[in-house]
């Protein structure tokens, strides 16, 4: 964390720092969601999801090397407290078809709480001239946007209905 933000740059270098930490977090917590899913579209939304966030790392990761910047030692609190949800989820006693649109619902808070801090950074970048950065971050937005939107089309199609 900076002493002080004197200007967007610091901003947006702790927006990336945070963003970095956030997806570190995620890929530590996405295979425990993934096991405990019973429905076999939903653990593999959960599997697919695993493999894009690595990916989205290894973006952030160009970024930071593109802006020399160093993205480790920094604590995404929010993030911790969505896993910590995600945790609390997985521990409920609930039936398998309860426990998956549980799933949904954590998954998605995630979700939301990403596709902000992507839109965000990525106005950043665009607004200081880091093109090659907004554009990465423009990619893991839209990947983020299609996670949601599956999640969702799959809450809707059937498991709040097998929840039911």
């Amino acid at each position: 964390m900076f002493d002080k933000l004197k200007s967007l740059d610091d901003l947006f270098q702790e927006q990336l720092k945070d963003l970095y930490s956030a997806e570190t977090q995620l890929t530590k917590a996405l295979p425990d969601m993934a096991k405990e899913a019973r429905d076999p579209r939903l653990q593999q939304a959960f599997d697919t999801h695993l493999k894009e966030t690595k990916n989205q790392l290894a973006r952030l990761e160009q970024i930071g090397r593109g802006l020399n910047l160093e993205l480790d030692g920094h604590t995404c609190k929010a993030m911790q407290g969505l896993v910590a949800e995600g945790k609390e989820t997985i521990a409920e006693d609930a039936t398998d078809e309860v426990k998956d649109a549980a799933l949904i619902a954590a998954a998605q808070r995630v979700e939301h709480y990403e596709i902000a801090g992507y839109g965000t950074a990525a106005h950043y970048a665009e607004r200081l001239g880091h093109s090659q950065a907004a554009e990465l971050l423009r990619q893991t937005l839209q990947e983020e946007q299609a996670t949601d939107t599956l999640l969702n089309n799959l809450a809707k199609s059937s498991i709040n209905a097998k929840a039911m």
